[in-house]
């Protein structure tokens, strides 16, 4: 697998990554990566990820917010996580949905129980109907905990601690505070002063042509070009036997090496170059597999070697280079093999555009 996670929306993780890799994100994000992801003609909204305690928060590129909580790591609960999702705009429900791990088999019906409310006919993966997410949401922000009970007598914990600082956040990010639609400062501001949801941004796609049998022979010399120092400084096992070239357009390729980069990720290392000299190879700011049938990069990324966490992360060529297509993940590790879910971080919606000019033999 292969590891890319901004810092900005990676957490905990991300403050404790190696310093190389600390450093080549930086650099990845200082040069608008982000940004340039967007159509010309979208607004432009910066995605807010927060932690407190059990709980987390993401908030992507439309305002569409989550808020994930688990059991406390000390309480010795089997895994349980629930997630509450508000898109963005005046008067948008909040959906609940239910999710539960155990080394034995799980028996259904179970039932939900936070205070005096009780939600029956519940399965280990369940999205809960509008009426039963009505009445748990009030009786969750005023708990300290909510359990799950199974036919057998299987309970799992829910931990609420975190769970109002995070729903503050995300009235906030949504411009909730103070409206009668706010979860946790509500007041008599109308709903019309709420933010409204951003429209999806466009990613123009574009299939990169057929590799021709000679561009096996660019590899080496355009290798010779590029920053060895940086790659010395990313790598920590480098194969120029995996060297790989694949063509994106009647004129550019594309140069892949695969590199370790940590104890159980790795990545690779992507320049875009002329097909002969000046070759000019320019580093991208990717790091994962090219599907020449798509032209897409794509990574993943487990935080820590349980795998219960995961992020991952898809660019797509547009003709001219790379650009973000999506980005998901959660930096809360809480024992679901797989990770509970993964939490969009930047979303799109994908363009097909002609494909780059073919290369004909003369």
């Amino acid at each position: 697998m292969n590891v890319h996670v901004p810092l900005d929306v990676a957490g905990a993780w991300a403050r404790t990554a190696p310093a190389w890799l600390q450093t080549r994100l930086a650099a990845a994000l200082a040069g608008g990566l982000w940004a340039m992801c967007c159509s010309a003609h979208a607004e432009l909204v910066k995605p807010v990820d927060f932690m407190h305690k059990d709980w987390a928060l993401q908030c992507d590129n439309t305002r569409t917010c989550r808020a994930v909580g688990y059991q406390d790591e000390a309480g010795g609960s089997a895994p349980v996580s629930i997630k509450l999702t508000r898109t963005a705009g005046p008067s948008t429900p909040v959906d609940v949905e239910l999710r539960l791990e155990s080394d034995a088999p799980i028996q259904a019906p179970l039932r939900l129980m936070v205070g005096k409310t009780t939600v029956t006919g519940l399965a280990a993966d369940s999205t809960l109907t509008a009426a039963q997410a009505r009445a748990v949401l009030p009786a969750l922000l005023q708990g300290t905990q909510a359990q799950v009970r199974g036919a057998s007598n299987q309970t799992w914990t829910l931990s609420l601690a975190g769970l109002n600082a995070v729903l503050l956040k995300m009235d906030e990010v949504q411009g909730r505070l103070g409206t009668p639609g706010a979860l946790i400062r509500p007041g008599t501001r109308p709903e019309s002063a709420v933010l409204p949801p951003v429209p999806v941004p466009e990613v123009r796609a574009v299939k990169p042509v057929p590799t021709r049998p000679s561009d096996a022979a660019l590899a080496r010399p355009i290798f010779a070009l590029v920053d060895q120092a940086a790659v010395k400084d990313t790598c920590n096992q480098v194969d120029l036997a995996q060297l790989q070239v694949r063509r994106l357009t009647a004129s550019k390729v594309l140069l892949s090496l695969p590199c370790g980069m940590g104890a159980y990720n790795s990545g690779a290392l992507l320049w875009i170059a002329n097909d002969r000299p000046p070759y000019a190879p320019s580093l991208q700011a990717t790091d994962g597999e090219f599907d020449a049938d798509t032209g897409s990069v794509q990574s993943a990324m487990k935080v820590r070697g349980l795998g219960d966490c995961w992020w991952t992360k898809t660019w797509q060529f547009d003709g001219l280079g790379f650009t973000l297509s999506s980005e998901s993940g959660d930096s809360m590790c809480r024992g679901f093999a797989g990770g509970a879910w993964q939490l969009p971080v930047f979303v799109s919606r994908s363009v097909t555009a002609p494909a780059a000019t073919p290369f004909r033999n003369p």
